[in-house]
């Protein structure tokens, strides 16, 4: 295994999935330029993340997942010989989901994902959600890495990225919309750590409506024989402003580190945790447009 580039593709959207479309293929070409494995793009980029509240323009709004924004990624994907994430509104039954498509480097549709936890309390709760967390083997160049996703909110429950590296995922890739400010950068940085595994996050750069940009990667090697202490597993954090900003992680590396570390799946007790699996919700916790 060698280093596995990943470009945040931190890009203001246009005014229809047309221009997003258009800049999107120039910054995949940008990306493959810069050296990348792997293009990722912030958050429901077919529609800049631009959700009207009426169900029936939010269905207008929505495309399928085989049309032509989403093909022509596939053909760029093969084109380019570099895996892309792409994201957007899918169509879907009853509703609309927030999705990510990724296609491998010879154009193979080899991930779907739509987003497990909408935000309900604002107006993903129109939308359809995902029913959970896949993993996939992805072919690169820098060798055969194990590839999740998450979605924006998905990273604030642990329970996301745990299940994913439970199924095997060394880098989890997190398309995302809102301001990336140090508390969510904290909740990144904690999900690599006690799940020893990449992650690579896109956001969308200042300009866009509650966000910021600060697009990141966390390898989650925290300890090396080398080091007397700790080092920092933030290999890349990027500013507010527009750009394709790349991120490498050392598979090698991070592999020896999991074989020897005790975070991950080393010393847990999974049948002493069976309350994370109860349904039940309690005060002060019990919100009226939960959904389960």
């Amino acid at each position: 295994m060698g280093k596995l580039r990943v470009a945040l593709l931190q890009i203001l959207p246009g005014n229809s999935p047309e221009e997003n479309l258009q800049k999107g293929i120039e910054a995949c070409q940008q990306a493959k330029a810069a050296g990348a494995d792997i293009a990722l793009f912030p958050e429901m980029w077919s529609t800049g993340y631009d959700m009207p509240k009426d169900p029936r323009k939010l269905r207008e709004k929505s495309l399928p997942a085989d049309g032509e924004f989403v093909l022509a990624f596939k053909k760029l994907a093969i084109q380019l010989e570099m895996a892309i994430a792409v994201t957007l509104l899918e169509s879907w039954d009853p509703s609309p989901r927030n999705t990510v498509i990724l296609f491998d480097r010879h154009g193979e549709r080899v991930l779907t994902y739509a987003k497990v936890h909408t935000c309900d309390f604002d107006v993903e709760r129109l939308l359809t959600p995902g029913d959970g967390f896949p993993v996939v083997e992805l072919d690169t160049a820098a060798g055969k890495v194990r590839v999740g996703a998450m979605i924006c909110y998905d990273r604030e429950f642990p329970e996301s990225a745990r299940i994913l590296m439970l199924k095997g995922a060394q880098i989890i890739l997190v398309p995302n919309a809102c301001p990336m400010e140090i508390n969510r950068l904290a909740q990144l940085r904690s999900r690599a750590f006690e799940n020893m595994l990449g992650i690579a996050t896109c956001n969308y750069p200042s300009g866009q409506p509650d966000c910021n940009g600060h697009s990141s990667a966390f390898d989650g090697v925290v300890y090396l024989p080398e080091l007397s202490g700790s080092r920092d597993t933030c290999i890349l954090e990027a500013g507010e402003e527009e750009g394709v900003y790349l991120a490498s992680f050392d598979l090698e590396m991070m592999q020896a580190y999991r074989e020897e570390e005790v975070h991950g799946n080393a010393y847990r007790h999974p049948s002493k945790y069976r309350l994370l699996v109860e349904e039940k919700i309690e005060y002060p916790f019990i919100r009226n447009d939960y959904r389960s």
